[in-house]
């Protein structure tokens, strides 16, 4: 009876005699393949299902498997699907995807290696090509099928790489090749969904010896990593499908088929941080809302020039505690409410300190019911340094500022505590409000040339997120400096991405594919970006729930002309052309 695995299987029937057949069947010891085909027999695998073939495959080699869960809530139901994923063992990874994946699609498709051929229970779920070789003119039927099988709203299964992972010399790790060009084309061309997936784990130490000898040996030595793997956990860590609009277009395939590699290895288990468990043990109620009633009144007492503007029913003001002590308080109050949801509030029944009495306050109100919608905390320099106090900067808390540090060098204005009402945060007037507002005040104080402080990046972001976000816009300086680090790196693969691809251009599909709720970076980060801030550190803000804030600053009129007519508006040429 012939053997149920052999190589003989890939040789074409024409092809076959005695003497070929002998050889291949010395072949076959050799490489172990004799001991799969003792699997087949022993565990009655010949002639199974795709289905039943996988289950009882890795019930034999007693594979046990985590994170099947969490990557089939991940596979969309319907609709055009590209998974890629790594390559680590050259061939068990591929019957546990293809099973675990198939049972939320079973139109799944795996564009495969042709050597998978060996497994014929499989046939059903490969399209067989080499993508050793992009040039290979025999590939040109399959890439065709399996551009055809997900233009029509099938998912495909692809392990880009091609080859397993082998050890790297100059890397000095494990690692895989880079990746064809085949997976980018597939989501640009079928405008298909994109999900990366991580499989954990490597071959035997002399897998990689040998293969540092001479290349082709890792191929003959597969069949000896797949039994292996018997008594075997193996993780499977999936991202967030990415929809094909958030790639950018600009791009060519090398690029973003790069980006799509390291969105498979930031899936990594190993690079995985919690952040720390909330400081606030209780939440304390917050504090009774101050009446719109009393809050105009001490708007009716302020200086004419501290209402900046009015857009329909809301007026920007700005003003001191000294002069609105109750506002003052319901802005605390607000921060408090707001901060909360963000998993940032301090827990007490409103956000304050003594701060709130040496700071100015420029905030939105409606104008009919006194009610405070969003504000900002502006640290104006030379008047906190003119107040004699020691340490008048409040986010000397977080970091540490050498005397070069343009807050000691100019005027400047911290700015912090920002925050929007619920009602607001999805409306564009609220935010544009504030900085319109900001905008006529440095009009009526031009010495104001640089507003710094930081972005708080939510621990509702993956610290995943955060890490990548610090190490595309940072660029450190010595003259300040965070008094707690936030010391994640980011993974070797992303750092090699990032020495060759601006990764601040490819932040919005990262974290597309980390964070399980689709959210982007935060919309004040992005408007920093647009006035062409400069990114000084990262912090962890100790006394603000462990909160990681991004230290930037800002050079007012070096902003886009646009922007600075939008904020600054007629103000905007006597501003930039200001000289003390």
């Amino acid at each position: 009876m012939p053997a149920a695995i052999s190589l003989l299987n890939l040789v074409p029937q024409d092809k076959k005699n005695a003497i070929f057949t002998g050889l291949i069947g010395l072949l076959d010891k050799l490489l172990a393949i004799h001991r799969l085909d003792q699997l087949y027999v022993d565990h009655q695998l010949a002639g199974l299902s795709k289905e039943q073939f996988a289950i009882k495959l890795l019930g034999a080699l007693n594979v046990t498997i985590e994170g099947t869960h969490e990557l089939q809530q991940k596979v969309p139901s319907s609709g055009p699907l590209v998974i890629a994923s790594n390559h680590p063992f050259g061939g068990i990874e591929g019957v546990i995807l293809a099973y675990v994946i198939g049972q939320i699609r079973p139109d799944l498709k795996v564009l495969a290696n042709q050597g998978l051929q060996l497994f014929s229970e499989l046939k059903d779920y490969f399209i067989f090509t080499n993508p050793l070789s992009e040039r290979d003119p025999r590939n040109g039927p399959s890439l065709r099928t399996t551009l055809r099988h997900v233009k029509q709203g099938g998912a495909l299964l692809i392990f880009p790489a091609g080859r397993v992972s082998y050890y790297q010399k100059d890397k000095k790790r494990i690692s895989e090749h880079q990746w064809n060009r085949i997976v980018a084309n597939l989501v640009a061309r079928t405008q298909a969904q994109y999900l990366a997936v991580f499989v954990s784990g490597q071959n035997s130490p002399l897998f990689y010896r040998l293969g540092r000898i001479y290349y082709r040996l890792r191929m003959l030595m597969l069949p000896r990593e797949l039994l292996n793997k018997r008594d075997s956990k193996i993780k499977i860590s999936a991202g967030t499908c990415v929809p094909s609009n958030v790639f950018s277009t600009t791009i060519d395939d090398l690029e973003q088929t790069a980006l799509q590699r390291i969105q498979s290895y930031v899936q990594d288990p190993l690079w995985h941080y919690d952040w720390p468990a909330s400081s606030t043990i209780a939440l304390q109620p917050l504090i009774a809302q101050v009446s719109g009633t009393v809050i105009k009144a001490e708007l009716a007492n302020l200086e004419v020039n501290q209402k900046l503007l009015s857009y329909r029913n809301l007026d920007v003001y700005y003003g001191y505690y000294e002069q609105l002590p109750q506002t003052v308080q319901e802005i605390a109050r607000l921060r408090e409410l707001v901060f909360r949801e963000h998993d940032e509030g301090s827990g007490n029944s409103l956000d304050t300190d003594d701060f709130d009495k040496t700071y100015t306050h420029l905030f939105v109100v409606e104008r009919d019911e006194g009610r405070i919608i969003g504000a900002y905390r502006m640290g104006q320099s030379d008047r906190l340094l003119a107040m004699g106090i020691s340490n008048p900067f409040y986010l000397s808390a977080m970091f540490t500022f050498s005397k070069q540090f343009i807050n000691r060098q100019e005027p400047c204005l911290e700015m912090g505590r920002s925050f929007l009402v619920p009602e607001y945060q999805s409306s564009f007037h609220g935010l544009l409000l504030l900085w319109r507002g900001i905008g006529r005040f440095v009009c009526q104080f031009p010495q104001y040339r640089t507003l710094y402080g930081t972005v708080s990046l939510s621990k509702l972001y993956d610290p995943r997120s955060v890490s990548l976000i610090q190490h595309a816009l940072v660029i450190p300086t010595v003259d300040a400096t965070a008094n707690t680090p936030f010391n994640f790196p980011v993974s070797p693969e992303v750092a090699d991405f990032a020495m060759r691809y601006p990764l601040k251009n490819h932040l919005s599909s990262l974290l597309a594919g980390i964070e399980s709720d689709g959210k982007d970076i935060p919309i004040l980060l992005r408007h920093y970006q647009k006035l062409g801030a400069k990114f000084h550190c990262l912090g962890i803000d100790s006394n603000f729930n462990h909160t990681p804030g991004l230290l930037l600053s800002v050079d007012l009129a070096s902003t886009p002309e646009k922007l600075g007519k939008l904020y600054l508006g007629e103000g905007w040429q006597s501003y930039k052309e200001y000289s003390e």
